[in-house]
C-alpha cells in the first residue's frame, strides 16, 4: 500500500516546480495542511526576473515553537530524454520514488506533514510551523531570507529549525548537518589596450595581468581548516577573454571565482582581499562580489542531540555530524534561531532519474516525528 506520505511526494513531483515556478506545488501542499487544521499564509515576493517567488508559511498550535523549513521549488531536469521515466510523472519502481524533487526536497516536504498529523494527533501543547520556499535552488533572493522577516515582523521566530535537506550520504540517517561553509562569488574584469602582438610596447595585455593575479589568489594558502570545517578553498570557475584574433592583444579579459570559506574569514574580509590583490596588477579593473552566506555553526547540544536521538531510534545507528557540502537556506535561519539539517539520502540530487527509496520516505517521517515528540515532551 502507499502510505500518506509517499502520496503527498507523489502529488507535489507531479508539479513541475522549476525556479522560479511554482506550478501548484504550494496550492497541494496548502491543501494538506489546511486539512490538518493548520494556519496558511500565502507570502508572494519580488518581480521579474527572478520573482514573482510563491511562499508558504504554516502554522498550528502557541507556545514553545518549533519550525520544519523546505523549498518546493527543484532545478530544471536536462535531456529528458536521459532519464528513464518521466521526470514529473513521480513514477514507483523497484521501491523507489523517481522524479525530480523526490530526494531534493519534495520526499521530506512529504515527511514534514506526514509528521505533523502525528503532532496534532497526539494534541500535544506547542507551535509546531512549516517554513516553506520556492526560491532556494535559485538566486533565493525572495524566498526564505523576506520570509524571516515576516516572521519577525509577526512575532512568530521559532525556538528552533529542522530544514530537510538530503543530508543522508550513503543510508537514511547517517549524517545531520550543524553548518555550512561560507560561499563567495567574484566577477574579475581587467581592461588593457589592444594592439598588435608584433609591437606589445605599444599595448596593454590585460591577459598578462589577469594570469598574475589568479596565480596570486591561488597562492595563498585561506587555512588548514577548524575544528568542524574542512579547510577553505578558492576554485577559478571561467576564464574569458572572447579574441577570435591570434594576432591581437586584447582590450579585456574576465575571469570569476568561488571561495567557499569557514569560521576562520568573514565574507567581507575575503572581498577586501581580493579588491586588493586585483588592484596590486590592475589598479583600474573591476571587482563585483556577491556573498551568499556566511559560515555558521550550531555548536552540538540540544538540538542536534535531540534529532540524533530520534535517528537512532528509527535507523539504529548513530548519525555523525557534518558541515559538508554547499549552502542552504539554513544560513538565512541561522539567525534567528538554532538550525540543523537532516533529510534523505542525496546521492541522485540534481541527477538523472533523481530517485529515493520509498521506505526511506516512510522512516523519514517517523524521524520527524520522534524529532517532535521529544522536542513538545
Amino acid at each position: 500500500m502507499t502510505s500518506d506520505a509517499i502520496a503527498l511526494a507523489q502529488r507535489l513531483i507531479r508539479c513541475a516546480s522549476v525556479t522560479p515556478h511554482d506550478a501548484g506545488a504550494q496550492d497541494v501542499l496548502a491543501d494538506a495542511l489546511a486539512a490538518l487544521g493548520f494556519t496558511i499564509h500565502r507570502l508572494r515576493f519580488g518581480a521579474a526576473p527572478d520573482g514573482p517567488i510563491d511562499n508558504l508559511f504554516a502554522t498550528i498550535g502557541s507556545g514553545r515553537h518549533f519550525a520544519f523549513a523546505g523549498h518546493t521549488d527543484v532545478v530544471p531536469t536536462g535531456d529528458v530524454a536521459a532519464w528513464s521515466v518521466d521526470p514529473f510523472a513521480a513514477t514507483l519502481a523497484d521501491g523507489r520514488l523517481v522524479g525530480r524533487g523526490a530526494a531534493d526536497m519534495k520526499g521530506a516536504i512529504a515527511a514534514f506533514v506526514a509528521a505533523a498529523a502525528g503532532h496534532v494527533g497526539r494534541g500535544t501543547p506547542g507551535r509546531l510551523s512549516l517554513i516553506i520556499t520556492g526560491d532556494e535552488e535559485g538566486p533565493a533572493t525572495f524566498g526564505t531570507a523576506p520570509m524571516l522577516d515576516w516572521l519577525e515582523g509577526q512575532g512568530l521566530v521559532p525556538d528552533a529549525c529542522l530544514v530537510g535537506e538530503p543530508t543522508s550520504a550513503q543510508r537514511l540517517g547517517d549524517t545531520i548537518k550543524i553548518g555550512r561553509r561560507g560561499s563567495l562569488n567574484a566577477w574579475l574584469t581587467i581592461r588593457g589596450a589592444q594592439g598588435h602582438v608584433a609591437y606589445p610596447h605599444r599595448a596593454d595585455n590585460p591577459v598578462t595581468r589577469l594570469v598574475a593575479i589568479l596565480a596570486a589568489l591561488k597562492a595563498r594558502l585561506l587555512d588548514d581548516g577548524s575544528d568542524w570545517f574542512d579547510a577553505s578553498n578558492l576554485e577559478i570557475t571561467d576564464i574569458s577573454v572572447g579574441n577570435p584574433a591570434t594576432n591581437v592583444i586584447p582590450a579585456q579579459a574576465m575571469a570569476r571565482l568561488n571561495i567557499r570559506f569557514n569560521d576562520h574569514h568573514r565574507g567581507a574580509d575575503l572581498a577586501d582581499w581580493i579588491r586588493a590583490t586585483v588592484a596590486s596588477q590592475a589598479p583600474s579593473a573591476d571587482v563585483e562580489v556577491k556573498i551568499s552566506g556566511e559560515a555558521f555553526l550550531t555548536e552540538p547540544g540540544d538540538l542536534s542531540g535531540l534529532v540524533a536521538a530520534a535517528a537512532t531510534e528509527v535507523t539504529g545507528t548513530a548519525p555523525d555530524l557534518s558541515t559538508s557540502g554547499g549552502t542552504s537556506d539554513a544560513r538565512f535561519i541561522r539567525r534567528l534561531c538554532p538550525v540543523v539539517e537532516f533529510g534523505l539520502v542525496g546521492a541522485s540530487m540534481h541527477k538523472t532519474d533523481e530517485s529515493v527509496a520509498v521506505a526511506d520516505i516512510d522512516a523519514l517521517a517517523d524521524i520527524y516525528d520522534g524529532v517532535l515528540r521529544r522536542w513538545f515532551a
